[in-house]
């Protein structure tokens, strides 16, 4: 697993070897910034990874110019790696990580973020609702993006808010924008 592009490009992540933990490949991550890149300018944005396991999609954010990261996982190894990965790469001051569950997370005061990560368990039965949450709580800023990976189980491309899917072997991106 590596850095794409960016300031810390070619730099290799830590992984928690949980058995647990399912890091988005380079393949998938490299075609959902495509997407992103075409469309908006990373500098000053800040950023929100749920269910961020080696912190992957935060890092190359702030990679490629996004002020902040702020880590969501409940999971105390991969907290220990995303802090690990941060002081490897030389950012710590730009991230934060919250040890907690991503649905007790969300319930609390929302904050918004321009971009949203979220690669949840494919099989989390509260997926339709969590992107509601994310959409309507106040987690996304007015222009925010929220990415989400899924699989063939779940489809929103019919959702309202849907404005890109796109299937990455047995990994789907949807990304939601309000406007």
């Amino acid at each position: 697993m590596r850095i794409i592009t960016g300031t810390l490009k070619g730099r290799r992540l830590k992984v928690p070897d949980s058995g647990v933990i399912r890091p988005t490949s380079d393949r998938t991550k490299e075609g959902l910034f495509s997407v992103m890149d075409a469309r908006i300018y990373f500098d000053d944005l800040n950023v929100l990874d749920l269910y961020a396991g080696s912190g992957n999609l935060g890092f190359e954010a702030i990679s490629r110019g996004v002020a902040t990261a702020t880590f969501v996982d409940n999971n105390r190894l991969s907290a220990t790696t995303i802090t690990e990965n941060a002081e490897l790469f030389g950012v710590t001051e730009q991230i934060r990580i919250i040890q907690s569950d991503v649905q007790r997370f969300l319930s609390g005061p929302a904050r918004p973020f321009d971009i949203v990560f979220c690669d949840p368990p494919y099989d989390l039965p509260e997926m339709a609702e969590m992107v509601e949450t994310v959409l309507t709580a106040g987690w996304l800023a007015p222009d925010g993006w929220f990415v989400l990976e899924h699989d063939k189980r779940h489809n929103f491309s019919k959702h309202p808010y849907c404005v890109f899917t796109k299937p990455y072997g047995r990994t789907i991106v949807s990304i939601f924008k309000l406007s």
